[in-house]
């Protein structure tokens, strides 16, 4: 069975994840745009990042596509998710699909299908993808070889870079770097970030340094993800050489990770913060900012204090995208506690390029390093302090613990009384306007994550203690 989750169709290489079941999910999709559109007019971008055989599985979707009269636009060489994204707006695209599983491990590769507005399919899309995936058999795959959709030009060779790159230098402001003389240490896990970032680096004249551009489909036996503990390579670059700021980002480049200048892993939700205060400062920007269900609120906190809604969100960027959409002019920032974040401008989809590029501007502009900009913050709002939990439990626990949260409700959490359950991904408790804990179920891997929220590390720590021991039913 072909399931989608919060970013598309995942599976395990040669396991889930072959060429038949790419063909199939091509098919489907193919068979959603030639309901809606006239083959004539309808021309999907073709992407992929730099995992095994992505590249491969990029040109058997491109030759799917054109052998049902859809013209594909397949990437010249691995490229960021944003970058697909912006070209799916900017050339006015049906859709995109993308090959990539983002942060996951190297086993894993993955099928993001975007839609024409440039976020990710909304559930209702991906639904109708996943019932046509059930009834396609191998003699409903239309197909032609390669070079014949070369010959007809149902397939074409694409480099979707210099509008992206253009539209960044649009959103940043470059002269604020070029003045700023700071230095930046890059790591972009040997994923697709490799001479986007570094290169807009160059051109706004940041001296710096990029490791890790060399293809691994292995990622150093490990997953692209611009974590805390994936990064001490890059920790060690800021503290040894005395950089201003260290930046990651994942396998597709669409989460980042920041490093501040003494060594700090800042965790994505105060990135998110610190960028609200920012655009709302330097732009003067209000309106709306948007976070999914499980991500601080110590913006609303923030939001409060400077005259800003905010909108809470199920799990999964193309709801932020959603918001982002239907309110144009209102929209100010969008971000998820595991390191998606876009702004008002840009595309309904999540960009670690540009997250990075905008923290390099906050500290040029106010210079100073990212803690002390937390710290004026937390004189405006408080204490906040936040942490999560992955648990990685065997399909038995797991079921036991979906059980449990369907039929146990708790009442009190680590002595503290639930004062509200909130369902729209996960369970969320709300215990007071300063503490609440959540549990959710990952949907690209088998996880069980657990969320806590406080005023106090004590208080959190207590949370966090409790959580754990409801995942084990104790």
């Amino acid at each position: 069975m072909i399931r989608f989750g919060t970013s598309g169709w995942r599976g395990i290489i040669a396991e889930d994840f072959t060429y038949n079941n790419v063909a199939v999910v091509t098919q489907a999709i193919a068979n959603l745009i030639n309901e809606k559109y006239k083959k004539s007019s309808a021309s999907v971008i073709v992407g992929y990042d730099t995992r095994f055989m992505s590249e491969d599985f990029a040109k058997a979707s491109a030759e799917v596509l054109a052998g049902n009269g859809i013209r594909a636009l397949l990437c010249k060489r691995a490229t960021p998710t944003p970058v697909i994204a912006y070209d799916i707006v900017h050339s006015k695209f049906v859709g995109g699909i993308n090959f990539t599983a983002s942060h996951n491990s190297y086993k894993y590769n993955g099928l993001k299908y975007s839609s024409g507005w440039g976020g990710p399919a909304l559930p209702e899309t991906t639904q109708k993808i996943e019932k046509y995936c059930a009834s396609i058999q191998s003699k409903d795959i239309k197909s032609v070889p390669f070079e014949c959709g070369i010959k007809s030009k149902l397939i074409e060779m694409h480099n979707p870079r210099t509008a992206y790159i253009k539209k960044i230098k649009e959103l940043v402001n470059f002269k604020a770097l070029k003045k700023s003389k700071i230095k930046i240490a890059v790591d972009v896990l040997h994923g697709t970030g490799s001479d986007y970032l570094d290169a807009l680096l160059d051109d706004a004249g940041i001296q710096n340094v990029t490791i890790n551009k060399n293809r691994d489909t292995m990622f150093g036996g490990g997953a692209p993800e611009p974590s805390e503990k994936n990064l001490t390579a890059l920790v060690h670059l800021v503290k040894q050489e005395s950089y201003k700021l260290g930046f990651s980002t994942d396998g597709d480049a669409d989460r980042f990770g920041i490093i501040d200048s003494d060594g700090t892993f800042i965790t994505p939700n105060q990135v998110i913060l610190v960028l609200l205060h920012h655009l709302n400062k330097t732009r003067g920007w209000t309106g709306i900012a948007a976070r999914s269900v499980m991500t601080t609120h110590f913006i609303d906190k923030l939001a409060a204090k400077i005259g800003v809604d905010v909108v809470e969100t199920p799990v999964g960027f193309k709801h932020i995208g959603d918001i982002m959409v239907n309110n144009p002019d209102k929209f100010i920032i969008g971000g998820e506690e595991s390191g998606g974040l876009t702004i008002r401008g840009h595309i309904p989809e999540k960009d670690g390029i540009l997250a990075c590029l905008l923290m390099a501007e906050v500290v040029a502009m106010s210079k100073k390093t990212i803690a002390d900009l937390l710290r004026d913050i937390k004189k405006l709002t408080g204490e906040v302090v936040t942490s999560r939990l992955n648990f990685y439990l065997p399909s038995e626990t797991m079921d036991a613990f979906r059980d449990t949260l369907k039929n146990r409700t708790p009442k009190n959490v680590a002595g503290m009384k639930i004062q509200k359950n909130i369902t729209i991904d996960g369970d969320k408790f709300i215990i007071d306007d300063n503490n609440w804990i959540g549990f959710r179920f990952a949907g690209t891997e088998p996880v069980v994550r657990v969320y806590a929220e406080s005023d106090s590390h004590a208080k959190l720590n207590k949370l966090l203690k409790a959580g754990a021991a409801f995942v084990y039913g104790k």
